[in-house]
């Protein structure tokens, strides 16, 4: 057994751990109790890691410290949704306390996990038993058992897995919502893969192969490439109908001959394709052989890049307050970032449910802000821990999170804001507007789903209302039927209606008239909110 850990072999576990957690992350993601289409619990994990993974292959650090530092500020930059921060929180104290070790032995190893757990445990307001929160405890628990009986690292390690798959399979107990879907916890499972993987690679067993995870965007990868390194030049992403009987596979042998960065998409109505090529005419005169084109975007991407190199040459230093308050918001769809922009938000972060930004990606549009004081609205239940990570990473500026939970929600909050008002009155109106509002969704099940006795299938569309399942059916009208009943019973007076991107204006103006029929005495306003998954999120006051 191997009884002491050096740094390069540390190195290689967490690699080892990345690639693993990457492989089975549609596995964790499928335990999601609520089937929507969001950043899921093992996505947003194995982006988390991953971004310490990639910081190991471009550092190569070798000593312990080394690579814990790398590994601790690497995972809380990269921190994305709420698995993802305290997967990220774990990792910093266990980080910490292996920083000015030399080699690691098994006490060690177990001290170290459990500095994490503590770490985390601080960070959550409610702990809840059943989560990856009690998969860590019981094992750091049996890690330090285990080293007073064996000062062996791989001992240790073992014990402490043996302790967590029991635990594990404790969470569908200890959990009211895993106990009626009949799974259990994601997050706990997607920590005990990482530590069985850590196992793995002292043992000799190496990380599965798997394609690169990639954890920046697509523009900011770009700025760190010289112009003559884009081999396509044009970034080409349609939708077509599947009118023919061809075999989707054919085109995707298509598009390797003639370019690269594909990523496509079936269903048994349409194809979505994204692909980087010099001949984008080929591509879709091709895809017209599948079926009729519904949407097209083709993008320069010389131009772009060209832009983004003078895009970010500007921002390499943080924005000087120009002003008092800044406002940082989180939404999707171009309608939807107007209304904030409108209503004075400074910066804008793409994203939401689809995905959610990580730390640095809010910690970034907080620097550029040129305010003294930057308000943050994560307008997302899974991005408010990672926006409230970067309160104490931002030196010059006082960052506060008002955490609203939905884009309802956040608009209220900016809506109550006074420009010209303290910032503890401010605080304050806009944490209680976010009490005022409901929040009304319909989108549709990702995945076939077991909830609260209900049979959900994959496609069926899924009310949701304050984030809790209202209603399921295979008929969107019947369901909007529903949410503009629940209008009435709420005496809305305010009900602000934004449709989403694969909605047309014709269909959302039956739905205005819907709502309007159900509660005459409310001011209706129907906004074309442009966002994804979502085909309507409706603001109710």
């Amino acid at each position: 057994m191997k009884q002491f850990l050096e740094g390069d072999l540390l190195a290689r576990m967490m690699k080892n751990a990345s690639a693993s957690l990457f492989q089975e992350k549609e596995t964790i993601n499928e335990l999601n109790v609520f089937p929507v289409p969001d950043g899921d619990t093992g996505t947003n994990m194995s982006l988390t890691i991953a971004s310490a993974a990639k910081e190991l292959i471009e550092k190569n650090p070798s000593s312990i410290g080394e690579v814990t530092s790398v590994v601790a500020n690497a995972m809380l930059r990269g921190a994305r949704g709420n698995s993802g921060v305290i997967l990220s929180l774990l990792f910093r104290g266990f980080s910490k306390s292996l920083k000015d070790a030399d080699t690691v032995d098994g006490l060690q190893f177990a001290t170290a996990l459990s500095k994490g757990v503590t770490s985390a445990y601080k960070a959550v307001m409610k702990p809840a038993e059943g989560t990856i929160l009690t998969v860590s405890r019981v094992m750091a628990t049996r890690a330090e058992e285990a080293a007073n009986e064996d000062n062996n690292a791989e001992f240790v390690i073992e014990e402490a897995i043996k302790a967590g798959e029991v635990a594990l399979a404790e969470t569908t107990e200890q959990n009211p919502v895993l106990k009626k879907a009949g799974v259990v916890d994601a997050g706990g499972m997607g920590y005990l893969i990482i530590v069985k993987a850590m196992l793995n690679e002292i043992r000799g067993i190496k990380a599965p192969e798997v394609e690169e995870i990639e954890t920046k965007s697509e523009s900011s990868a770009m700025a760190s490439i010289a112009p003559e390194d884009i081999t396509f030049g044009y970034c080409t992403e349609f939708i077509c109908s599947r009118d023919t009987d061809k075999d989707p596979d054919a085109l995707r042998f298509f598009l390797k001959d003639i370019g690269d960065s594909i990523v496509m998409v079936e269903d048994d109505e349409i194809i979505k394709v994204h692909v980087h090529t010099n001949h984008p005419g080929n591509v879709l005169e091709e895809a017209l052989t599948y079926g009729a084109l519904q949407t097209i975007k083709i993008e320069n991407m010389r131009e772009q890049h060209s832009e983004i190199l003078e895009k970010s040459a500007s921002q390499v230093t943080e924005a000087e307050p120009e002003k008092r308050y800044g406002f940082v918001a989180v939404c999707a769809g171009d309608g939807v970032a107007n209304v904030f922009s409108e209503l004075g938000a400074d910066q804008i972060i793409e994203g939401g449910q689809t995905m959610n930004p990580s730390t640095d990606d809010i910690l970034t549009k907080i620097n550029q802000t040129p305010a003294e004081i930057v308000y943050v609205l994560p307008n997302n239940k899974n991005i408010i821990m990672a926006a409230e990570q970067c309160v104490k990473l931002v030196e010059n500026k006082t960052v506060i999170v008002i955490p609203s939970k939905t884009v309802p929600q956040g608009i209220s909050a900016m809506l109550n804001m006074d420009f010209e008002g303290e910032e503890h009155t401010n605080t304050a109106a806009m944490q209680d507007a976010l009490s005022n509002v409901a929040t009304m969704e319909v989108t549709y099940a990702a995945r076939n789903s077991s909830f609260d006795g209900a049979e959900i299938s994959e496609g069926d569309y899924l009310a949701l209302v304050d984030n809790q399942l209202f209603a399921t059916n295979e008929k969107m009208e019947v369901l909007l039927d529903g949410l503009a009943e629940e209008c009435k019973k709420k005496n809305a007076e305010f009900v602000t209606i934004f449709y989403g991107e694969d909605v047309n204006l014709e269909e959302a103006q039956q739905v205005e008239t819907q709502f309007a029929e159900a509660c005459p005495d409310a001011e209706i306003t129907l906004v074309r909110g442009g966002q994804p998954v979502y085909a309507y999120v409706i603001s109710v006051e």
